[in-house]
């Protein structure tokens, strides 16, 4: 079960299937799929995902799963890559609070997220050997990118799980937090973002993503740069950060 929420231009989407650990059905990856969408349509400027219950989202639901008539291509290609493709390009700045499990599709969700806190009792790994089947949902890139080769097949060859802690001093994710303190951690960062001057995140978004998926150099990232903040000076929140500087006050910004 997908919940959405929204206000003060902040869209909360839970997940809430707390008995199965979220872990996510077809149906699930659609009705968040129309979670963001909504989102978007709502013009919401910040969006924060989170998991009800004891954790994140334990991966996909196989309860009930037939190997031999299961539809993978379907579920990883048609249902899940666009979703994650989906969060990814969401056009404002998206936060996760990871908590307890974090696997497979649930690693995913948080890889297609811009900023992740994460509890210091999170689990993040593969642990799907012992389905004689591979880690997905982009982790590979990801441990690869950050951890290194050999790591990477450490970890999925003995299915040994991350803590939170570990994975943050890994640089996987954002910041680790108290399992106790987490939902509320990240939700103050996620309101403080959906006041915040939209348009810069967005700038700052598309730059980084170019950076990692262009494998930009430093001179190519300054020119974004330069075109960024040229265009960003035609912004009502660029004069109002201007005006509240000069008149030593908090900025007030609209988001435009």
């Amino acid at each position: 079960m997908i919940d959405y929420a929204h206000a003060d231009d902040l869209a909360t989407i839970t997940l809430n299937a707390p008995a199965r650990r979220n872990a996510l059905g077809l149906d699930d990856l659609r009705a968040l799929a129309a979670a963001y969408d909504r989102a978007e349509a709502d013009g919401a400027r910040t969006v924060l995902l989170r998991g009800e219950g004891p954790s994140f989202c334990a991966g996909r639901d196989i309860a009930g799963v037939d190997p031999m008539t299961d539809d993978v291509a379907g579920y990883l290609d048609v249902a899940l890559a666009p979703l994650l493709r989906r969060m990814a390009s969401f056009p404002a700045p998206t936060f996760a609070a990871a908590h307890g499990a974090c696997l497979g599709v649930g690693l995913g969700l948080l890889i297609a997220t811009d900023v992740v806190f994460v509890a210091d009792d999170a689990k993040i790994g593969s642990p799907f050997a012992a389905l004689g089947a591979t880690l997905d949902s982009g982790g590979h890139a990801l441990f690869v990118e950050r951890l290194g080769t050999h790591a990477t097949l450490d970890l999925i060859y003995t299915g040994r799980m991350l803590t939170g802690e570990e994975a943050v001093r890994a640089g996987l994710f954002s910041r680790v937090v108290p399992a106790s303190e987490i939902q509320d951690a990240v939700a103050l960062a996620a309101r403080r973002a959906a006041a915040g001057p939209t348009e810069a995140f967005r700038a700052s978004k598309r730059i980084v993503t170019a950076i990692r998926d262009e494998r930009l150099g430093l001179w190519e990232a300054m020119a974004l740069e330069n075109r960024a903040q040229a265009a960003l000076s035609r912004t009502d929140d660029y004069r109002e950060g201007f005006a509240a500087f000069q008149a030593k006050r908090a900025p007030e910004f609209a988001g435009r």
